[in-house]
């Protein structure tokens, strides 16, 4: 019951999310499924592991597709080049069986994280102006609109 709980949780929050918290959602998937990744690996569990890897893989790629290349293309393409690669690490480390990569691409994570916490949130927007209320003196005629102030 309780996994159903932060499940509910977790999709309301993300539903909820302006831009930049949703990034921040993102890495903190990534972190997480490396971090998993790191410990089925010790563990031997390679289903597991596995699975991890999956997931941190199919995050970087929703980072990748994520990218305004319209406003600052160089920084995009900087981020692409960066995913790319932590994409391949993560490969070499399912493939190997290696830690070193799965740390290596942890560290980057982490710090990407550490820069995207530090963004500002953009601020709600006010909502909007709430037209005025229709009101109708319900006691004049229907057939004379224009004692209502309607035109047709």
């Amino acid at each position: 019951m309780a996994t159903r709980a932060l499940q509910s949780y977790q999709e309301n929050e993300i539903l909820s999310a302006d831009p930049v918290t949703l990034v921040r959602l993102l890495y903190r998937g990534a972190v997480d499924a490396v971090e998993t990744a790191r410990q089925r690996l010790a563990a031997r569990d390679i289903r597991g592991r596995s699975a991890a890897i999956s997931k941190a893989v199919e995050i970087l790629s929703e980072l990748i597709a994520s990218l305004n290349h319209e406003g600052a293309s160089e920084v995009s393409r900087r981020l692409v080049e960066l995913y790319d690669y932590m994409q391949r690490r993560l490969l070499a480390a399912h493939v190997e069986q290696a830690d070193a990569p799965l740390a290596e691409v942890l560290g980057l994570l982490q710090t990407l994280a550490e820069a995207w916490n530090r963004v500002p949130a953009p601020r709600p927007s006010s909502p909007a102006p709430r037209p005025a209320p229709i009101t109708r003196d319900w006691n004049a005629s229907a057939a004379e609109p224009a004692a209502q102030g309607w035109s047709f």
